[in-house]
């Protein structure tokens, strides 16, 4: 079984973002004041391993230190160099045909988690994140001016079947909420 510091690495390290601490206490199954313990812990086990604890006052997330910025420097350079693969391009076009998607959204059509290829995207400047006016907690990602002439068109309208496709995602997005809420 693991230790509450272990778990909570583990946790960080899955979500690829930052994680509230009420959710991570929950997740966990300990007290607030319990919370302070297991980060302190956890910074004394991630000190020196290349990675760091971010805090803040309301939320943690395990990023890269800075110690290993040379290195990670590096492996950006290598992945920028490379063809998209098959991944970041399902992403891409998830976002380019829902005219926006969160992460969320990306990961629902997909089926797996898409951190990573939201990751090398907006790294190479073909989607950005802004936002989401509905959920102030989301980001919402777009097409940039970037991938639009990388493509090359002018608007997500001019994309391959794209009112088709927009409004068969958008009925069945309709008809599972329906559903979820009616179970509810």
């Amino acid at each position: 079984m693991l230790t509450p510091p272990a778990a909570l690495h583990a946790l960080l390290f899955a979500s690829g973002e930052p994680l509230e601490k009420k959710q991570l206490i929950k997740l966990l199954g300990i007290k607030d004041a319990e919370l302070a313990l297991v980060t302190k812990a956890l910074v004394s086990i991630v000190k020196g391993s290349g990675t760091a604890l971010i805090e803040t006052a309301d939320a943690l997330e395990l990023r890269t230190s800075p110690e290993a910025a040379p290195i990670v420097k590096k492996l950006r350079e290598s992945e920028l160099s490379r063809d998209l693969g098959k991944a970041s391009l399902e992403t891409l076009a998830v976002i380019a045909y829902q005219t926006g998607a969160s992460r969320g959204e990306v990961d629902w059509v997909r089926g797996v988690n898409s951190s990573t290829s939201l990751r090398t995207l907006l790294m190479r400047g073909l989607i950005e994140g802004r936002e989401d006016e509905r959920d102030k907690r989301r980001i919402r990602y777009s097409l940039t001016t970037e991938a639009l002439a990388h493509l090359g068109i002018t608007n997500a309208s001019e994309l391959p079947r794209a009112e088709e496709l927009r409004t068969g995602a958008e009925a069945i997005i309709t008809e599972e909420t329906a559903e979820a809420e009616a179970a509810a």
